[in-house]
């Protein structure tokens, strides 16, 4: 695995999901096999498509943003001010919003129990939109210098909160919780595959066993039981990604092979694999086109040196746990 130092890293997982994100999208619900049929030579472009221009980031990175700058802006985890500002921002009309998402930020229901209502109605909420929006969040709560039992509690914890205000089901807050502590593990120079066996040990008791499934070194996207738009294939198919793969754009190449949900799984893998190899490792034809507009936020976009500077104050924002917001159960 490429060397880099931390702030690279921290670059690496922010910049890397967002061009997963913005890669992926032209082939979202195509079959297995899509980067490869359009790109037989292995360089694949920021090519645009189904509706998207070429190097233009999703939903994904959006509201990974939004979480971002609450984070920055507040100090720290404000829960009614993050929901708040995903709610301006379904409400700015973007291009793409996940179905669970859109009808938990526009039930007009209190940011403490949108989510918990329309998982009670449903029955379903194990969506992988709350993995797709960590990048950021899993930057600024990887806290340096921490004892290891310590820094892996309070990112996860912060991870499952963050995913609790839109994902009423568990599955999702412990899949995302996983997400960040690897993210962690990443961002110190480990290891995150190594560091498997510890995240799910932090893992709630009743969710356990179907990750250790999913997240095991002999899983395959083929033995996926559900879309994997669901939070359990989408992860199990970005670590895949990593393990079999030996550089970002190899791994990002792999995730969107995979065919379904491709933006999100790419956004995903792009923010693993680039706390893996750093900034530096991806590829500047796909940095260079990358771009994120913000509906609800006026006419901003942002392009890959505004992701470097967030990156950079998320990793240097956080020193301490935040207070309980929310009490889950």
């Amino acid at each position: 695995m490429k060397s880099a130092n931390r702030q690279d890293r921290a670059a690496g997982a922010v910049v890397g999901s967002a061009v997963g994100d913005a890669l992926g999208a032209p082939f979202e619900f195509g079959p297995a096999g899509v980067c490869t049929a359009r790109f037989p030579d292995g360089v694949g472009t920021m090519c645009g498509g189904g509706g998207w221009d070429p190097g233009e980031a999703t939903d994904d990175t959006q509201m990974a943003v939004l979480v971002a700058e609450s984070l920055l802006e507040r100090g720290g985890l404000d829960l009614p001010d993050l929901f708040d500002r995903f709610r301006r921002w379904a409400a700015g009309e973007p291009k793409d919003i996940g179905l669970q998402a859109e009808a938990v930020l526009t039930s007009g229901d209190p940011w403490d129990i949108a989510a918990a209502l329309h998982f009670q109605v449903n029955g379903r909420a194990a969506g992988n939109g709350s993995l797709m929006r960590a990048a950021g969040s899993a930057v600024y709560f990887a806290a340096a210098g921490q004892p290891e039992a310590d820094a892996r509690s309070a990112t996860m914890d912060a991870a499952r909160r963050i995913a609790a205000l839109t994902h009423g089901d568990r599955a999702a807050w412990e899949g995302t919780a996983v997400l960040h502590e690897l993210i962690r593990v990443a961002l110190s120079g480990a290891d995150p595959l190594a560091a498997v066996p510890g995240a799910l040990a932090a893992v709630h008791p009743d969710h356990r066993e179907r990750w250790a499934g999913v997240l095991a070194p002999a899983w395959h996207p083929d033995l996926a039981t559900e879309f994997n738009g669901a939070v359990w294939p989408c992860l199990g198919t970005a670590l895949w990604a990593l393990r079999t793969t030996r550089s970002y754009e190899d791994a990002l190449a792999s995730a969107i092979d995979a065919g379904g949900d491709t933006d999100t799984v790419a956004a995903v893998t792009g923010a693993l694999a680039g706390a893996v190899y750093g900034f530096g490792a991806i590829p500047s034809r796909w940095t260079g086109l990358l771009h994120v507009p913000l509906p609800g936020s006026g006419e901003r976009v942002l392009r890959t040196p505004d992701l470097v500077a967030l990156a950079g104050r998320l990793e240097r924002g956080w020193t301490d746990a935040d207070p309980a917001d929310i009490q889950l159960p």
